[in-house]
């Protein structure tokens, strides 16, 4: 190959392309395995293999993951912050992305872009407003631990359930509303029972989505934490996870992980039935079409 054929094609048949891809996978992947095959190692290094063994999950009976109360503590609360904020979050975000959807009116395009705001304002930056926020005004209805991580959660997380579902929201159109209240439907019922199922996988990959950025969220969850009952599994690994070496860390790092591809699995079966419905829907038209 000369040097012009080089410069018209300097992947050669995407080869290069390939191999930076299998690069890219080996060095974000294979850190994160030998990770998860220490938690089973039979010593406490985190570097030196001594034997498998289940001693950091269920058998010492101080450190392991099944009796370390520092640890179940961390889980719980992580749970507890991603569920409250899924079960917070999704709901306002499938108003809002209604609400912005059908909204024409003046100031509607500003809206869209402040509502995407805490999408590109540094997650500390928000952190520390709502921080300020929630010990200087809204005390003592609202204040740091477990209530002001939720409601900062829930800040950030809006906006990600409006992008999903503003995709869906317009590829639907207002068509479907308005045969359901050409029929009789009152406006509410024709939200409800038209539009709504129409829409429940891409509001399913929302919850799933929420759930997972929550549980791994560390940012807002330091900032605004109160003590040790409210520390996160992001935080105790951060604070411990250089200077107290425990294989149980990454026992626990492993259920997170574990969770955290459950929930981006279920998110994306909920996208897929999306397509799929979308690709059933598109059939459906182009056969009417020809019948006519």
């Amino acid at each position: 190959m000369n040097v012009q054929e080089l410069i018209a094609n300097p992947w050669r048949k995407h080869r290069f392309l390939s191999l930076w891809t299998w690069v890219y996978l080996a060095w974000a992947i294979v850190p994160v395995v030998i990770a998860i095959g220490f938690s089973f190692n039979a010593g406490r290094s985190r570097s030196v293999w001594q034997g498998a063994s289940l001693q950091w999950w269920i058998h010492d009976p101080d450190l392991s993951l099944l009796h370390n109360p520092v640890l179940g503590s961390a889980i719980r609360q992580s749970l507890v912050l991603g569920v409250a904020t899924m079960a917070i979050a999704t709901p306002i975000g499938v108003a809002l992305a209604l609400g912005l959807a059908r909204w024409h009116g003046r100031g509607s395009g500003a809206s869209n872009y402040l509502m995407l705001l805490p999408l590109v304002t540094p997650e500390i930056v928000l952190a520390t407003g709502i921080f300020f926020t929630l010990t200087h005004l809204t005390k003592p209805f609202l204040e740091p631990g477990t209530i002001g991580q939720i409601v900062g959660h829930v800040t950030w997380s809006i906006p990600y359930v409006v992008v999903v579902l503003r995709g869906r929201i317009f590829g639907v159109g207002p068509e479907l509303e308005e045969a359901a209240m050409d029929l009789g439907a009152p406006p509410l019922q024709a939200l409800r029972r038209a539009l709504l199922p129409i829409l429940s996988p891409a509001i399913f990959a929302a919850f799933m989505i929420v759930f997972a950025l929550s549980i791994d969220d560390f940012v807002t969850s330091q900032f605004l934490s109160t003590g040790s009952y409210t520390q996160t599994v992001p935080m105790l690994i951060y604070s411990s996870g250089r200077t107290a070496p425990n294989p149980a860390l990454n026992a626990t790092a492993t259920v997170m992980l574990v969770i955290s591809l459950g929930a981006i699995g279920l998110a994306g079966l909920g996208m897929k039935i999306v397509s799929r419905r979308r690709g059933m829907e598109s059939e459906t038209a182009d056969v009417a079409r020809f019948q006519l």
